[in-house]
């Protein structure tokens, strides 16, 4: 399979990208390094990203910014960033790549834990994560030529030790568990859902 992997280099992206070039092409795509270059937060940097990928059988996104700190500061500039990138990021990979993508090729995007489990400072997240997990129930009864979309949702994880002190009697997840559930995504036969790693 010819696999790309949106945010390939960060915390979470590097594994994933580890398990699955074993026995798959991977495309590893960034906002400035990687084979491809894309600006997630841009619907023309998405659809010159794709003219370039070409045909591809599946996209894992592990990518997308969000606002955390308090509600009681936060503008609507704040609230946009999230929006931009993480949710609008992430939906337009789908909304455009659906015509770029194989058939029977899936979309694999991120939200987190912080959609039914929020955490002081985290309104946004958790407004971007349930958004997310939305959008993957509603396209999934659309996406054409079997086409397959689900979301991971994963809780803090051990390798981000940085974000503890945020995440209060929270029991960090370990990076296998959450590599698991991409590789679930994209390898297996299920869609509409969100694999939570709690």
């Amino acid at each position: 399979m010819k696999i790309i992997i949106v945010g390939a280099t960060g915390t979470i992206g590097k594994h994933v990208s580890a398990a699955l070039q074993k026995d798959h092409e991977i495309l590893k795509a960034g906002s400035k390094s990687g084979d491809l270059q894309v600006d997630i937060s841009s619907p023309e940097s998405i659809e010159n990203f794709y003219k370039h990928a070409r045909e591809f059988d599946a996209l894992v996104c592990v990518s997308g910014d969000g606002h955390f700190g308090p509600l009681s500061g936060m503008t609507d500039a704040d609230f946009k960033v999230g929006v931009n990138s993480k949710l609008m990021g992430q939906v337009n990979l789908v909304l455009i790549g659906q015509h770029y993508i194989n058939s029977k090729g899936s979309f694999t995007l991120t939200s987190g834990s912080l959609a039914e489990d929020p955490v002081l400072l985290g309104a946004n997240l958790s407004t971007m994560n349930g958004a997310i997990n939305g959008f993957v129930h509603g396209a999934a009864i659309e996406l054409e030529n079997g086409v397959r979309i689900n979301a991971v949702a994963p809780g803090v994880v051990e390798e981000s030790p940085v974000y503890f002190p945020f995440f209060p009697g929270h029991i960090p997840v370990s990076m296998n568990r959450v590599t698991q559930a991409y590789i679930k995504s994209v390898l297996g036969a299920q869609t509409g859902q969100v694999f939570k790693v709690i």
